[in-house]
């Protein structure tokens, strides 16, 4: 995670897997992922939207990249709703603003981190799309924390891992890297653990994918 967003400079018209491509040669730890969401990843960390049906829905939608779950979010929004999208990469910050200037009333990009993130809102749903494995377990358990705070009771939260990378990474990290990335899993299992998790496999994704979803406690 970069320390503080910058200034966007991409021309407009840049296409999202180009986009994509050049800010992960840029810096992988921060994109994470060599390839935008695939549209069954996308559609799988959405669910939660999906099932809700008509209403009016506060959305939140972090780590939106060059906007494949935005664009599978946006459809779902019935009148009344309002997505707010949180990105830190400045050139894709600049992309979601172009993608999403249509809909200017319901949806707003912020180009900051989520940890200062302040609509004064609560959310019924929010997705998740930042790369954890790629973080420090501290920062990947205040981001969840975070996430937890923002929920409405009974409110859910989606997020992904990669499947089949951990050999991956073990073969070509440090130890230092293996062992921090079997602490930020250690993390999220802890949050699985306390807040009713379930997956969903994607396989049809690049590399394929596993969707959580954690369930905000409901008021008693």
């Amino acid at each position: 995670m970069a320390t503080t967003p910058t200034s966007p400079s991409t021309p407009s018209g840049t296409g999202g897997t180009t986009l994509f491509l050049a800010e992960a040669l840029r810096g992988f730890r921060t994109t994470g992922a060599i390839a935008p969401s695939g549209r069954r990843l996308a559609a799988a960390l959405a669910a939660p939207l999906r099932e809700r049906g008509a209403g009016a829905w506060n959305v939140l939608e972090v780590g939106g990249g060059t906007g494949a779950v935005t664009r599978e979010l946006m459809p779902l929004l019935g009148a009344g709703s309002r997505l707010d999208v949180v990105e830190a990469n400045a050139r894709f910050a600049a992309r979601l603003r172009e993608l999403t200037a249509h809909e200017a009333e319901r949806v707003q990009v912020h180009h900051t981190f989520v940890e200062d993130l302040d609509t004064g809102r609560s959310y019924d749903v929010i997705v998740s799309g930042l790369p954890f494995t790629n973080f420090e377990p501290e920062q990947v358990d205040a981001i969840m924390s975070r996430y937890l705070e923002l929920l409405h009771p009974g409110g859910a939260l989606t997020y992904f891992a990669y499947t089949g990378t951990r050999a991956l990474r073990s073969a070509v990290s440090s130890r230092a890297e293996t062992a921090r990335h079997r602490a930020v899993e250690e993390v999220l299992a802890g949050y699985q653990a306390r807040y009713d998790a379930g997956y969903t496999r994607v396989w049809a994704n690049l590399p394929p994918a596993r969707v959580w979803r954690l369930v905000a406690p409901a008021e008693s």
